[in-house]
Order: C-alpha cells, then sequence, then structure tokens
C-alpha cells in the first residue's frame, strides 16, 4: 500500500467520540470498488481478501486509527433539535490523504454495526441502500457537485426487517470517502452543553484542518471567518444540487457537512421536470426539504452554526458572515449552470438573467430538466443536436427565446469536446427514481448485477464527458 495515513481527529480527544467494535458479519461479498478513488489515496494495490479485510471485517489501515471511532454530535432534525444524535450505525474507520492534493480525507462506515448512539436500532445498512448510495454519488460526481465518494460497498450476509420496503431485506456495509465527517451537528453538541473550550478547540482544528485561509490570529476573527467560509462553501454546493436538479430530502444539520461537501443520502431524488415543490422522503409532508426550498434549508442551518460561534465572538460580524449565504449562492447558480451548459462566464447581471431565464423556461414548458442541459452542452455549438433532440418541440416554445439569446452571447468553454461518445447519444444518462428500482430489480430478484455495472459504465462515461 502506498497511502498515507493520518490519525488526525484522533487528537481532538475523548470528548469529541467513543471508541468502539465494529459488527462481525457473516459474510462478506464485495459489490462494488471503486478502484479511480482507491488509486487516488494509495489503496488501489489491495488484493480482494485484503480489501474485504480493510473494509469488511475493518482491520485497521496501517499508520491510521486503531479503533474506529463513533462520532459525537446532535442536530436539528426537520427542525427540531435532537441532543441523542451521533454515529448510531457508522464511525470513522481511518484518515488519510489525498495522494493527488494532499487533502486530508476520512473513511467513515454506514451500517457498520451498534455504537453508544444507535438509539436501539441495529447499526445496518439495507443492501438497497447502499446500492443507492453508490448510484447517488456517482451520478453527483459526473454532474460537478462536490460529494462524498462511496468506495466500497460489501454484502454481509444478514436478513434485516425494516418497514419501509420488503423484508426481510439483504445488509450490507458501505464505505465512504469524504472530506471531513465534522457537522454543523457536531458544534450544536458543544453549544448545548455549554463546552465552550471544546468549542474553541473544535474551531481551531477545523479552521487548521479543513480551511487554513480562515486563520486569524484573534479568535474572534478566526469565528467569523470561518462562519464566511463555511457560508460560501455551502453555498456552492447548494447551487450544484440546484443546477443537477438533485433533491437531497433530509438536510437535518447533522447532514451538513462543514466543507459544504455533500453525503449521506437516503430519500434522495433527481427532478423528472422543474418542480420547485418537488420532495424526495416520503415522510418530509410540509415539502419542507422540496427542491426549491433547498437553499433556504441551508441557509436555517448555517444561521444555526452561527448561535453555536456567538460565544467565541461578536454578534455584528458574525451576522455579517452568515449574511454572506445569499449573494454567495447567486453567483455560484450562476456559475453552476454556466457549467452545466459549457458556456463560459459573462458579467454577473448578464449570468443572472441566463439563469432566470432558463429556468422560467423549464417551469413554464416543463421539459424534461436533464435533457434540457444535455442537448443544450456547449450552446450554439449544440444547436444542430438540440434539434435531433426527443425534447426538440420544446426549443420552438416562446419561453427558449431568451434563454437561446442569451446562450448566443456566451463562448463555448474552450476544454469542451463535443466529439466524446456521450455525447452522441439521444437521450442523457439519468437516475429518475424509476430508473433506480429497475436498477435494483435484477439484484432483488436473481442476484443479476449486470444492470447495475452497465449503468456505472454510461456514468462513468458521461464524467469523462464533462471532464470531472
Amino acid at each position: 500500500m502506498q497511502h498515507r495515513p493520518s490519525k488526525s481527529h484522533a487528537s481532538l480527544g475523548g470528548s469529541f467520540f467513543d471508541p468502539v467494535a465494529p459488527a462481525a458479519f457473516p459474510e462478506r461479498i464485495l459489490r462494488y470498488r471503486n478502484q479511480r478513488w482507491a488509486r487516488r489515496v494509495g489503496l488501489d494495490g489491495l488484493d480482494t481478501e485484503a480489501w474485504r479485510d480493510h473494509f469488511g471485517s475493518f482491520t485497521p489501515l496501517p499508520g491510521s486509527l486503531e479503533k474506529p471511532l463513533a462520532l459525537r454530535y446532535h442536530g436539528h432534525q426537520f427542525q427540531s433539535y435532537n441532543p441523542d444524535l451521533g454515529d448510531g450505525r457508522g464511525f470513522l474507520f481511518a484518515q488519510l490523504r489525498d495522494l493527488e492534493d494532499g487533502r486530508l480525507l476520512d473513511l467513515g462506515t454506514k451500517g457498520s454495526g451498534r455504537t453508544p448512539w444507535s438509539r436501539g436500532a441495529d447499526g445496518r445498512l439495507t443492501l438497497k441502500g447502499g446500492v443507492r448510495e453508490v448510484l447517488a454519488t456517482e451520478m453527483l460526481e459526473a454532474l460537478g457537485v462536490d460529494t462524498s465518494k462511496s468506495f466500497s460497498l460489501i454484502e454481509t450476509g444478514e436478513e434485516l426487517e425494516r418497514g419501509d420496503e420488503p423484508s426481510p431485506t439483504r445488509a450490507s456495509v458501505l464505505i465512504r470517502l469524504s472530506h471531513s465527517h465534522i457537522r454543523i451537528g457536531t458544534f450544536q453538541r458543544l453549544a448545548y452543553l455549554r463546552e465552550h473550550d471544546n468549542l474553541a478547540i473544535l474551531l481551531d482544528y477545523a479552521i487548521r484542518t479543513y480551511m487554513p485561509e480562515a486563520w486569524r490570529d484573534s479568535r474572534k476573527d478566526r469565528a467569523v471567518a470561518f462562519m464566511e467560509a463555511v457560508a460560501a462553501r455551502v453555498a456552492l454546493t447548494g447551487a450544484r444540487w440546484m443546477a443537477a436538479g438533485f433533491v437531497h430530502g433530509v438536510l437535518n444539520t447533522d447532514n451538513i457537512n462543514i466543507t459544504g461537501e455533500s453525503f449521506d443520502y437516503g430519500p434522495w431524488r433527481f427532478l423528472p421536470v422543474y418542480e420547485p415543490g418537488f420532495t424526495a422522503a416520503y415522510f418530509d409532508q410540509s415539502g419542507l426539504y422540496a427542491f426549491g426550498r433547498q437553499p433556504d434549508a441551508l441557509a436555517w442551518n448555517l444561521t444555526r452554526l452561527a448561535e453555536c460561534l456567538l460565544p467565541l465572538t461578536d454578534t455584528e460580524p458574525l451576522e455579517e458572515a452568515l449574511n454572506s449565504f445569499w449573494p454567495r449562492f447567486q453567483g455560484a447558480m450562476a456559475e453552476a449552470v454556466l457549467d452545466r451548459l459549457g458556456l463560459a462566464p459573462s458579467g454577473p447581471e448578464a449570468d443572472a438573467s441566463l439563469v432566470t431565464a432558463l429556468f422560467t423556461f423549464l417551469f413554464e414548458t416543463r421539459a424534461p430538466y436533464e435533457q434540457v442541459f444535455f442537448d443544450w452542452y456547449g450552446g450554439e455549438a449544440s444547436a444542430g443536436r438540440a434539434a435531433r433532440s426527443p425534447s426538440a418541440e420544446h426549443y420552438a416554445s416562446p419561453s427558449f427565446s431568451p434563454v437561446r439569446l442569451q446562450m448566443g452571447l456566451r463562448a463555448m468553454r474552450e476544454d469542451i469536446d463535443l466529439a466524446k461518445p456521450y455525447f452522441q447519444r439521444a437521450r442523457p444518462r439519468t437516475m429518475l427514481i424509476e430508473e433506480v428500482e429497475a436498477i435494483w430489480a435484477p439484484i432483488s430478484e436473481a442476484d443479476d448485477w449486470s444492470v447495475f455495472q452497465r449503468v456505472l459504465g454510461e456514468i462513468a462515461e458521461m464524467r469523462d464527458a464533462y471532464g470531472r
């Protein structure tokens, strides 16, 4: 192994986590291995048995954590505070460095057994849940979202009882590669317990480890700079979700990472058509986390982080840092839409006009969401391709005229190659709920993984076409 191990998180001390023992599984059937990211962290040389030992039996990675750590945190769940959260079916297994850029990365688990924070649950993950998370992360990465990476999926040979799907159902353990597992909820726990010394320790650790550009000599200034840095990262991820047509589904404060990285996918969905009220979770009866309300949810969560930082700094500059979210989001939204269309920017006001025109068109025509971005990737250079599209009739709508006008004012980015095989398709690779179910059905019925593997190949082609 050529990995660069770390045990950085352990330096925070025992107030932040609980050492735990992983579950012992009856089987360890490898179903997915992210060899591309394994290469990025120096673990691509592991043979199958060593892979299963580390990511199915949790034999420690040399030089990293000796025991897994279940992380402590609180959080607002659907805006109701819950002080009984924490890693209930996962833990921090290991830390290591990205060999390309030196970033500290976490290998965290989902479905690895009970911890002190399981609250009576079995600590397991269904195989379907693991497959869904692999599909979510692969698609989001291809669409340009800063997301955790599904690193490994192992079927464990157990049968689980679940109320929201046919039971008994197969079990799995997922490993995800993430840029930090420190959440807004991690800060909330310390503020709730009035552990202000530990709050300051966590602040300084987070800045030094993940955003050293926010370091200031004064702790008051550090807290403000940290707030602004987190707001900028969260704004960028939120904008990229919107441009990707993605609905996370459960935007609780314990699901918002301080690095802004998108992670923890449960009832996620992609939009079929632009519909602001579209929800992902059947239990989100009020539409709190509907597609169009995601920016508001992120702003609300960031306000909770600002409240946690009040003991460390002054109110007015902290509010200014918090309020930077909305202009950051508006700028990031234009950037994300231009990225999805493969076009160069043309100035803040003009770019905002393109965004407004595009979403007006999508709302009025209900054109297939992903198809539109696919058809017009490259702007006017793809006009012929768009004319042959299954959605071509939508582009005759009067509401498309301002979109095309705005696109015509911009140059295609120089790095785009429209000759890529992906752009020769009539339809883009999508991941709507019925497609997810169609991928799962042969696995469930006949243990046939061929459709899953074929779809992953299509997503890889898509990722290559977009230069991710």
